[in-house]
């Protein structure tokens, strides 16, 4: 493994980058992961007849296994450390992923979702803690942008590629597929990834207090509250998006899984090119002097701001339509790296994998009890328009949170953590 190390300082990558890189890789490929059954539906009921209101429940299986392994995995992370933690997540996950493809029935592909989202649920908090332990506070926003942009690399990957894999091997070929693809990051992370953390002396003096807290001391932080609630609002409407655009397509625009292949990465594309420069435009306000709290909350707001487009999405023609996807699709993901850095801003390293956790388990939550809602009211009379006016407005009052509750999002010190085990 040094060999290797010191082929990556060599090639010009430093060390910090080439990890930041290799967590965007792992990132992508739960992206393709989640993506694989949206995609594949119409070749799957074919084979296993699925209503609008199981699909939901699919989503929601996901999503609830998820949300709670979110909070769990990154207690875990915490305790276990990145390296062995991340190794053990991923591997769950992607057997699960393979085990969707041995599924004879609904309740199988339900029960094959539910373990896809346990594993899952641990990725994003290892990525934060990978960021504390590597990243300078003024870098940090850009190296979770580039990670959080593997979403768009797995999501742009997962429609053609699965496209070929539906027409060439059938649906079942897909899941194995995505199973043996992260079997091998695994040993890629095993070979390569070793723990730094980079701290100051006043921080190390935090992590041995923080070291203490529980759950309830670091629930009962109101920034924590904010944070997590505003989570729950944006991946209410994200998980919509994601889950559902494939669907709308070949429900309300009549599109075939060739049409799906060839238009439902450009989206996909925009949230990755969104998620860089939202936390590039952050990093670059810290660098022109402005506050951590003002880099955060500016660049926050103008990802909000624009979201409401997607209201008009089923007013204008096809391709319109995915121009305006597209936009919502590139501010979620500069607003998603952005609200995932904020836990790696405040708080110490022995922290971050519980309080990133926390923040994921209100979005998985939120995009949870929304997909049911969305399957109910599309099975009940009501169309796509209505609910793409809801999730139009789900990311201005997240902000609006944010904004009122959340405080300034500043480095906590001892006196602030002892201050909350005293409460």
């Amino acid at each position: 493994m040094k060999d290797r190390m010191d082929g990556v300082k060599r090639s010009g990558m430093e060390l910090r980058w080439y990890f930041v890189v290799l967590v965007t890789a792992a990132i992508a490929i739960s992206y393709f992961d989640r993506q694989t059954l949206p995609v594949a539906i119409s070749a799957i009921q074919r084979t296993i007849p699925i209503s609008n209101q199981q699909f939901s429940y699919l989503q929601t299986a996901f999503l609830l296994s998820y949300a709670a392994l979110y909070a769990i995995g990154g207690r875990l992370l915490d305790r276990l450390g990145t390296r062995r933690g991340f190794m053990l997540i991923m591997l769950w996950w992607s057997i699960a992923c393979a085990l969707h493809g041995l599924a004879s029935g609904f309740t199988l592909l339900l029960v094959a979702r539910f373990l896809l989202g346990m594993g899952e649920g641990g990725a994003f908090p290892a990525a934060v803690r990978v960021v504390a332990e590597w990243i300078a506070p003024e870098d940090r926003s850009t190296a979770m942008g580039i990670i959080n942009g593997g979403t768009a690399i797995g999501s742009v990957l997962a429609p053609p590629l699965i496209g070929v894999v539906l027409l060439s091997l059938g649906w079942r070929a897909v899941f194995l597929f995505a199973g043996v693809l992260g079997i091998g990051w695994v040993i890629w992370w095993m070979m390569s990834y070793r723990g730094g953390a980079l701290v100051t002396s006043n921080t190390l003096d935090a992590r041995m207090l923080a070291q203490q807290l529980t759950f309830q001391e670091i629930i009962g932080i109101p920034s924590v509250r904010a944070l997590v609630f505003a989570k729950f609002m944006s991946d209410s409407a994200w998980y919509f998006l994601l889950f559902w655009l494939p669907k709308y397509l070949y429900d309300a625009r009549g599109f075939d899984i060739k049409q799906v292949s060839y238009y439902a990465w450009i989206p996909y594309a925009a949230s990755g090119i969104g998620s860089f420069v939202g936390g590039y435009y952050s990093s670059r306000l810290l660098r022109k002097g402005c506050s951590l709290d003002r880099a955060r909350k500016l660049s926050l707001g103008l990802s909000a701001a624009f979201m409401p487009v997607v209201m008009l999405v089923p007013l204008v023609p096809v391709q319109l339509s995915i121009l305006l996807f597209s936009i919502a699709f590139f501010c979620q993901q500069s607003w998603s790296g952005l609200i995932m850095t904020v836990p790696a801003d405040i708080f110490p390293l022995s922290a971050v994998g519980t309080v990133s956790g926390l923040v994921g388990f209100g979005g998985a939550i939120g995009g949870a009890i929304f997909g049911v809602v969305a399957g109910y009211l599309l099975g009940h009379g009501f169309g796509y328009g209505t609910l793409f006016v809801l999730v139009g407005t789900f990311h201005l009052i997240g902000f609006l949170v944010i904004l009122l509750f959340a405080g300034r999002i500043q480095p906590l010190r001892t006196d602030d953590l002892r201050e909350i085990e005293n409460v």
